[in-house]
């Protein structure tokens, strides 16, 4: 423990480590903040005069003009916004909101647009997938709302999942345990979600930057040498090495998220989170989760995430000896996922990035947020298994394997 505490303190008084760690809290802050200045609002007062709000004045006008909206999302509320919508695009014989007068959409569908996120997307052609627009759906097919998400999933599951009926079944069953009807709370968006992967995607860099020359630095420098002919200059050297590099890196994590979703939530409201993440999203997505629960989802995907691609960066750092060569490495590592995601077919992309220690936490699209809100799955067989799991699994499987090889390759160095 005592030498746990010593190289504790001593990776932590590097000005290097300091300075990361201030930006990572002061990141915690900055990017919960920055999703409330992107809402905008425009709408004229009583007495004519137009008014333009933004950030928290937008925000807290938008909750009051939905407060009706908020609970549960029943069929009758679906239908009652669908006909005041229709009635006002044929009062203003208008096809489309964009055509409609300057101001009308604030005045006389914000109230209650919210409720009709999902309908075109429930109502759209089970074999194209084209959606209808709001004006050719029959107001009375909207009783049965739920029943028609239900069948979309159906259809939507056999257009993703062609040729795999495994994935189709799984989804369809992860679909049916979604709590219906969903629930809304006005107020939130996609954006603090994003903001939340992209805090992870700084830690992880950060977190890199920090312990690459755990080992190599000792190598470099020469310090190594005297440090294996001491007493503990070993295995438990290599393991109080590893063990602080990791404390460090997920310690700062759980610190800068856990002030992100507490600034964030008290910035955006905390009823929010018990918005259906479905209210946000696909109407179809496949999760039975909240918000508040997606982002503790997310957040344990990023943690897994951190820690493993930490470990890999520490084997990294035991098998180079110039400190330069092991921060790039690590560093590709960290930026990979998102490099296979792009650069190769779906098909091939899928089966490598998610099993990546970085693919959790580095980027949007490779993250686990995306691939939760996604209908991938890895099909083997008769097997399927949702992405976001093949994600959360890998990583458990890689730390204790990285921390066993950075070991062995640290007592390998050694004996050279």
């Amino acid at each position: 423990m005592r030498l746990l505490k010593l190289e504790l303190k001593r990776v932590l008084k590097t000005r290097m480590t300091v300075v990361l760690l201030l930006l990572s809290f002061g990141f915690s802050f900055l990017l919960a903040w920055l999703p409330t200045t992107f809402s905008r609002i425009k709408y004229t007062d009583e007495e004519g005069y137009e008014v333009e709000l933004k950030g928290l004045e937008s925000i807290r006008y938008e909750k009051e003009v939905q407060r009706d909206t908020a609970g549960d999302v029943t069929p009758e509320k679906v239908r009652r916004a669908f006909e005041q919508y229709q009635a006002c695009l044929t009062k203003y014989k208008a096809e489309t909101t964009y055509d409609l007068p300057e101001g009308v959409y604030v005045r006389e569908i914000l109230p209650y647009s919210p409720l009709l996120h999902g309908v075109r997307e429930a109502y759209a052609d089970p074999h194209t997938g084209i959606a209808p627009s709001l004006m050719e759906i029959d107001p009375e097919e909207l009783d049965h709302f739920y029943e028609k998400c239900t069948e979309r999933n159906l259809s939507l599951m056999k257009q993703e999942q062609k040729d795999h009926e495994a994935a189709q079944n799984a989804g369809a069953a992860m679909y049916e345990k979604v709590e219906k009807p969903f629930r809304f709370f006005p107020g939130y968006g996609s954006d603090p979600m994003d903001y939340e992967i992209l805090l992870t995607m700084l830690i992880l860099l950060f977190g890199t930057v920090m312990i690459a020359p755990v080992f190599t630095s000792d190598y470099q420098t020469g310090a190594d040498d005297i440090l294996r002919c001491t007493r503990y200059g070993k295995t438990k050297l290599a393991v109080t090495k590893t063990a602080s590099a990791l404390l460090i890196c997920g310690a700062t994590y759980f610190g800068c998220i856990c002030i992100y979703l507490l600034v964030s939530n008290s910035l955006f409201g905390w009823e929010c989170t018990e918005t259906s993440m479905q209210m946000i999203y696909s109407a179809m997505n496949l999760p039975d989760m909240s918000i508040g629960e997606l982002q503790r989802f997310v957040a344990l995907g990023g943690l897994l995430s951190i820690i493993a691609a930490s470990a890999l960066t520490l084997f990294v750092s035991s098998a180079f000896k110039n400190v330069a060569a092991s921060v790039s490495v690590s560093l590709l590592f960290c930026i990979l996922p998102v490099v296979i995601y792009m650069a190769l077919p779906a098909e091939i992309a899928n089966w490598i990035y998610p099993v990546l220690p970085a693919a959790g936490g580095a980027g949007l699209q490779a993250s686990i947020l995306y691939a939760a809100i996604d209908f991938d799955f890895w099909n083997i067989g008769n097997f399927a298994l949702w992405l976001p799991y093949v994600m959360l699994w890998a990583c458990a499987l890689e730390i204790p394997l990285f921390i066993v090889l950075t070991i062995r390759s640290y007592l390998g160095h050694n004996e050279m």
